[in-house]
């Protein structure tokens, strides 16, 4: 039978909320799949479904074929090395069972034959190349000793991500791929999955990657009826359909809301009408028509009976991500850094001011610094050299790559939105934000881009989101360089 991945009338709940209702599709050799939705939607739940972590409440999951995921919370046992001899086994055992049968290949030709078709299919005699190569690639090629728990989280899950990239497995499950890469990681992976034979399901924000790769959009954002939407013409298709569905949405909302609340002021009058006992004075020609006044009220509730008998009941679309109102000043320095370095991890002089109003972007490969500036420059890491004077640290908003408060029970995307929310709850005059973009849908993701550009806060940038980095292209640069490069050095003009 043909390898394919399956999900048919698929339902899930997380204790008394329904996660999503009737999802169906199916993924065959050459498919790639992406998955959308606001956070909290179920995405990691589909993939717990899928690996078969969690059994649906309705439905059916079947695979058949080899199977493999990277997740964003993996288990950090063992070593680099026990990683990669994890993903190289099956082309070991492969070139193994050849051996095995290549002496009895005359009496048991058949048994040679499928241990040969299947180091083929798992192309065994360069599954080490492979791994070695794409642990490089995504900057991940560490020691074997080096024990997983020692890397930080996105360390780990390059190290992940590669191994998985260099096996054979028909279907290939990652959520958030791109996360913790660089430029030239985001190049590889993109690389990797268009050339790939078997399927691909990928949860992700990234709408460049979106863009370049998806043939199939499954869509958990909110709908009207409460039912996942699979658009399956790519990232355009997506987006139109998408676009389509919410503006009929709020158009029907508005107008049943519109409708209900005529309805509810035409029933207020008539009952106030009636219990003030008023009558205009006999010759007006209104008396009579105001003694109808009980007819009138029997009318509106018959009127709001049959509304509520056969109108469609719609939930309020989904909230837009804005931000409240940040004060700053243009005339005045919010910070200042001057001759930063800091031995191994980040390469000096590097000189930068922010007042109100400005904005900047700090761009590098990864292992250039940028978190390591960010922490500096919030006071949470001391330079080797040179200074931070920041008149007010209150003014600054500090938002880290990943959230130091970790609740259980929300999601990695609600965790992000919190974060969010308390910084910008504390009305800073400057925002530093280290790739805030993790973890957040497409719809979030284009909302947190739009309140950049209008908020009246600084902004300070760390992002390697392709499509953030063509948003903000007008904005100065700040570019870090690894330790064997040259100086950092400030591109776009001025920071303002």
């Amino acid at each position: 039978m043909p390898a394919h991945l399956r999900a048919e009338s698929v339902s899930a709940t997380r204790g008394t909320r329904t996660v999503f209702t009737d999802l169906s599709f199916t993924l065959s050799r050459g498919d790639r799949l992406f998955v959308v939705g606001e956070n909290g939607r179920g995405k990691t739940t589909l993939i717990h479904l899928l690996t078969g972590r969690l059994l649906p409440d309705s439905g059916h999951v079947t695979c058949h074929g080899s199977l493999a995921v990277a997740e964003q919370q993996m288990d950090v046992s063992g070593t680099v090395g026990d990683a990669v001899r994890e993903i190289i086994r099956p082309a070991e055992l492969a070139l193994a069972r050849l051996d095995a049968a290549l002496p009895t290949i005359e009496s048991d030709p058949g048994e040679y034959e499928a241990a040969l078709a299947e180091a083929e299919r798992l192309d065994a005699w360069d599954a080490h190349r492979r791994v070695r190569s794409a642990l490089a690639s995504l900057d991940a090629d560490f020691p074997d000793e080096v024990a997983l728990a020692d890397l930080s989280v996105g360390q780990r899950y390059r190290v992940r991500l590669a191994c998985l990239l260099a096996g054979h497995h028909d279907h290939l499950l990652l959520d958030e791929p791109t996360n913790h890469l660089d430029h030239a990681g985001l190049a590889f992976l993109t690389e990797q999955l268009r050339g790939r034979a078997g399927s691909v399901l990928v949860v992700t924000h990234d709408r460049a990657l979106l863009a370049d790769l998806a043939t199939t959009v499954l869509d958990l954002d909110p709908t009207p009826d409460g039912l996942p939407r699979v658009w399956g013409t790519g990232y355009e298709g997506y987006r139109a359909g998408r676009a389509a569905l919410e503006q009929a949405w709020a158009d029907d909302y508005a107008a049943q809301t519109a409708r209900q609340a005529r309805l509810q002021s035409d029933l207020q009058q008539a009952q106030s009408r009636l219990s003030t006992g008023w009558r205009p004075p006999k010759g007006t020609g209104k008396h009579a028509r105001q003694s109808r006044a009980p007819g009138v009220v029997q009318a509106v509730r018959r009127r709001q009976e049959a509304l509520a008998a056969h109108a469609v009941t719609l939930p309020p679309p989904p909230p837009v991500l804005t931000f409240p109102r940040l004060h700053a000043k243009s005339t005045r320095t919010y910070l200042r850094a001057e001759g930063l370095s800091l031995e191994g991890r980040l390469r000096g002089p590097v000189d930068l001011a922010v007042r109100g109003g400005d904005r900047l972007v700090i761009t590098g490969p990864n292992g250039a610094g940028k978190s390591t500036l960010i922490d500096i420059l919030t006071g949470r890491l001391a330079p080797t050299t040179g200074t931070v004077h920041v008149p007010d640290p209150s003014a600054l908003g500090f938002l880290p790559q990943e959230s130091a408060d970790t609740d259980q029970p929300l999601s990695m995307g609600q965790q992000r939105r919190r974060d969010i929310a308390r910084v910008l709850g504390a009305g800073p005059s400057v925002l530093l934000l280290d790739e805030p973009t993790n973890h957040l849908s497409i719809n979030a993701v284009t909302q947190l881009t739009q309140a950049l550009e209008g908020t009246e806060a600084a902004v300070v940038l760390v992002t390697h989101d392709r499509q953030l980095l063509a948003d903000t292209a007008h904005w100065p640069r700040l570019e870090l360089r690894p330790a064997d490069a040259p100086p950092a050095t400030p591109g776009g003009g001025s920071p303002r």
